[in-house]
């Protein structure tokens, strides 16, 4: 004899031979678009953008350019140094505002971030408060974002909010405060890696475009992408009866090529070399083509042999100890089968292990979203992870971000 579930408390049975119809379930509310954990993680965020201006207020005082100062430098001032210049003048001038030449190798930017500081200008007469307010705004959305990719490794756990903790708080997170390009890419590639985890392809393919942008690195994402698409089981039944297909989804998978493209196009128009933004990180920066090996080895020699200022070459330290980091992370994935994030860090290691030397890999840590996860969802199941990776960090940050705000090379 069958048996029947027991009908649910305040409902009615109804008999099979009833006119009367049970009544629709109701449908539920939607999700809103901020939960309460999206809510702790803004809280967290600006927390930490309170600890930055705080460190950035006690560099002027503290560390003048000159040591015997009675004022201190003004208040923007901590963050305008290094690659804000060239963001600067790419938004203020454009690339060639004297005609195509290799005057000071802004070329070499992307120009993502300089046509979203534009457009903020308009509004933003400062130009240093608007490069401040578009990583306000994007170091949000960037946190936000992590903290649900994070969940989803771990759904009911405390490992979004770990993931964006550590990320907020990691050594080189002072470029997330300043008008640099690191959390605009990290504003659209974050939303495009989780709306591609939804298999959401067209949003995911838009946003990565997005981020192309910004960076090189959206090549990276979208090469991930194409590798999750392969990597994903065919569309549910249901998503195909709405008429999306999988060749459809998969035709969308090329837009992020399409802004690198343009800018290469704009880049051969006015010099005859679609490459100039690679030749100008050559001559730069150094970024000459060379052998993993031969890249280590230079690396090394300015790191210990004592043929750079102290600063520089506490950098290369840095650099080296972030390229061992990402080595082992990239063991962890592909031991794991997490292929397309592993393709997205080997190709974010290849371009920055093959140069001269290297430059800005510890910087370049802060767009290695698999490493944030994997240290979240390690500290949920391991307490101990939590407490040591603040304690190690902790100094590493703020030694970085007055590094930086006092005007010295931080990467």
């Amino acid at each position: 004899m069958p048996i029947s579930a027991p009908p649910s408390p305040g409902h009615t049975p109804v008999r099979a031979d009833s006119p009367v119809r049970p009544a629709p379930v109701a449908a539920p509310p939607p999700t809103p678009r901020l939960r309460p954990a999206d809510r702790e993680v803004l809280w967290l965020y600006l927390l930490t953008r309170v600890a930055v201006w705080t460190t950035a207020y006690c560099t002027r005082w503290l560390f003048p350019a000159s040591g015997d100062a009675r004022v201190p430098a003004p208040v923007l001032a901590p963050f305008e140094h290094w690659d804000w210049g060239h963001f600067l003048n790419i938004a203020r001038d454009g690339y060639f505002p004297e005609g195509p030449g290799e005057g000071d190798n802004r070329e070499a930017f992307f120009p993502g971030l300089p046509l979203v500081l534009r457009a903020v200008h308009v509004l933003i007469p400062h130009w240093t408060v608007a490069g401040l307010l578009v990583s306000l705004v994007a170091g949000a959305v960037a946190a936000v974002a992590l903290a649900r990719i994070a969940e989803l490794h771990l759904p009911g756990s405390r490992a979004g909010r770990r993931a964006a903790l550590f990320l907020l708080v990691s050594p080189c997170a002072v470029f997330l405060a300043a008008g640099y390009s690191e959390a605009l890419f990290l504003a659209l590639a974050l939303p495009a890696w989780l709306a591609a985890r939804r298999q959401r392809w067209l949003l995911a393919s838009v946003l990565a475009a997005g981020a192309t942008t910004v960076r090189i690195s959206g090549l990276f994402l979208a090469a991930a992408l194409v590798v999750l698409f392969l990597t994903t089981p065919t569309t549910p039944p249901t998503r195909r009866d709405e008429g999306t297909s999988r060749k459809r989804d998969a035709a969308w998978l090329v837009l992020p090529g399409l802004p690198a493209l343009l800018y290469f196009w704009y880049l051969y128009g006015r010099t005859g070399d679609p490459m100039a933004w690679k030749h100008a990180q050559e001559r730069g920066w150094y970024r000459h083509f060379r052998a993993p090996w031969e890249a280590w080895s230079q690396t090394w020699h300015e790191a210990f042999d004592r043929t750079q200022a102290t600063g520089y070459a506490a950098q290369f330290q840095a650099d080296l100890l972030a390229m061992v980091l990402g080595l082992l992370l990239l063991g962890v994935l592909l031991v794991r089968r997490r292929w397309p994030e592993a393709v997205y860090l080997a190709l974010t290691l290849w371009a920055l292990g093959t140069s001269y030397w290297y430059m800005s890999v510890a910087r370049s840590t802060l767009l290695w979203w698999p490493l944030w996860v994997g240290l979240a969802v390690w500290s949920v199941r391991r307490r101990w992870v939590a407490i040591a990776y603040l304690c190690l960090v902790a100094p590493l940050s703020t030694v970085l971000a007055i590094t930086f705000m006092s005007g010295r090379w931080a990467g």
